[in-house]
């Protein structure tokens, strides 16, 4: 079947066509694409806006053209932009990723932590603990608490993911504890207390537990 691309621009058109029967399955992750005289007759366009097109789709991640080899599927859709999925998701599915992340990373801070990242979290702990001037500070001052255990796990994807997190997350908290205060500030602080110390102590089930039972208990507020 053939499909003719009509509009303009044409390169940009035909990379839409293109990813849609990538999409469609026509072409497998992994596969190979066919050669561009096969494809432009496919699309009804010239040659050159074929390689236009194979060239946008191979920045966006989809197709990885090998020289003297061919144009291969490397993945079946476009990678959505962080920041447009985290404004369009809930803040509880928000959370839910937190949880999954910042467990492990609980767990491994407790196995990898340093002396000096002990040190970090306590500050940081302290700090948390203070008399804040505005929800605002006391959510930064939270946030800085979490991002300091993710420090010491020592695993920079973690923690470029909780970065992604915070803007969101930072809004959340702040609405939250406006609309509903913690019913006991200091029962919330003992639970990071409990889980600076297990990191403290290299107990990492500890760690991850009271790491789990936290933001779960946060995301059953905001539910």
């Amino acid at each position: 079947m053939t499909t003719t691309v009509r509009r303009h621009p044409l390169a940009a058109q035909t990379a839409e066509v293109l990813l849609g029967r990538i999409r469609a399955g026509e072409w497998p992750l992994g596969g190979r694409l066919p050669g561009e005289t096969t494809l432009a007759a496919l699309l009804g366009v010239g040659r050159s806006t074929v390689r236009e097109a194979i060239r946008e789709l191979a920045g966006k991640g989809v197709l990885d053209s090998r020289q003297g080899s061919g144009v291969y599927v490397t993945a079946l859709d476009v990678a959505e932009d962080w920041d447009a999925v985290l404004t369009r998701v809930s803040v509880v599915a928000v959370l839910e990723a937190r949880i999954a992340v910042e467990a492990e990373a609980a767990a491994l801070a407790a196995d990898r932590r340093t002396p000096a990242d002990v040190r970090a979290i306590r500050r940081a702990l302290a700090y948390r603990g203070e008399e804040h001037a505005s929800i605002e500070d006391h959510v930064d001052a939270d946030m800085a608490f979490h991002r300091a255990v993710l420090v010491a796990a020592h695993n920079d994807v973690l923690i470029e993911l909780f970065d992604t997190f915070v803007p969101r997350i930072r809004t959340a908290m702040v609405a939250m504890l406006r609309a509903r205060p913690l019913a006991s500030p200091a029962a919330d602080h003992d639970a990071h207390i409990a889980l600076a110390d297990a990191i403290a102590a290299r107990d990492a089930r500890a760690a991850a537990a009271d790491s789990r039972t936290h933001l779960t208990s946060l995301k059953e507020a905001l539910a």
